[in-house]
């Protein structure tokens, strides 16, 4: 096995349904600008009140990816 080097890139995702579609949304935009995506951190949880609700959930996710071999 070759030896590997990886990166990381932090990324907020959001929903208005669920903290877990909120982590999709993240991996699923990073996947769409990095390749090799393997692994992700949930960093931050919080989200937006609007009239006494919940009105959205933000999730802040480290994101973890190979670096391609040269």
């Amino acid at each position: 096995m070759a030896d590997r080097a990886y990166g990381i890139t932090e990324i907020v995702g959001t929903s208005r349904e669920s903290i877990e579609a909120a982590v999709r949304n993240a991996v699923a935009r990073a996947g769409d600008q990095r390749r090799h995506v393997d692994w992700f951190e949930v960093e931050q949880i919080r989200g937006y009140v609007r009239e006494n609700t919940v009105d959205h959930f933000q999730v802040t996710v480290k994101v973890g990816y190979r670096l391609e071999d040269s």
